[in-house]
């Protein structure tokens, strides 16, 4: 945690597809930590987001999964909070088994993903599932988004930020 400030931001972005927009910088500036849940779409997009604040990553599908250098999930601790990332969790608006069995294997608190480009942020039981939307080049009539995780002692707290149609010049 940031000293002095007593809580931790986390961006979360997720199907970049190889496009980083601008407007990331202005929403990230003061996280302190970055999530990307997958469908980066080339290192350049990693590259950037650690210019803003440590990143943690994992591969999707259009990535190549391992080929891409980045794990396909992975489970990690930040704020005292147990935080699993995979891309792909919910397909055809439901969890998928592997999606399922991912849950039960980590038991997080949080669960970051991508793959459905559908801004999401719903609890289930004890755990937050969160979906930024996609970050990347607009799709289908999905909203383009980011998200924001605070996380300030026993409260997690879920931002869905939305992003205009086509990238910031």
């Amino acid at each position: 945690m940031s000293p002095g400030r007593g809580m931790l931001r986390i961006g979360v972005i997720a199907d970049t597809h190889g496009l980083f927009d601008p407007a990331i910088l202005r929403h990230f500036r003061d996280v302190d930590h970055i999530l990307h849940a997958g469908d980066i779409g080339g290192k350049s997009v990693i590259e950037q987001l650690e210019r803003l604040a440590p990143v943690t990553a994992v591969s999707g599908n259009v990535d190549g999964y391992e080929r891409s250098g980045f794990p396909p999930e992975t489970v990690i601790e930040l704020g005292g909070r147990r935080i699993a990332i995979k891309h792909i969790v919910f397909e055809g608006g439901k969890i998928t088994n592997d999606g399922r069995a991912f849950l039960e294997r980590a038991r997080p608190d949080v669960c970051v993903f991508g793959h459905t480009h559908r801004p999401t942020a719903e609890w289930v039981g004890a755990t937050l599932l969160f979906n930024p939307g996609s970050a990347g080049p607009k799709r289908f009539t999905l909203p383009r988004g980011l998200g924001l995780l605070t996380i300030d002692g026993d409260h997690v707290e879920p931002t869905l930020i939305p992003l205009r149609d086509r990238k910031e010049r």
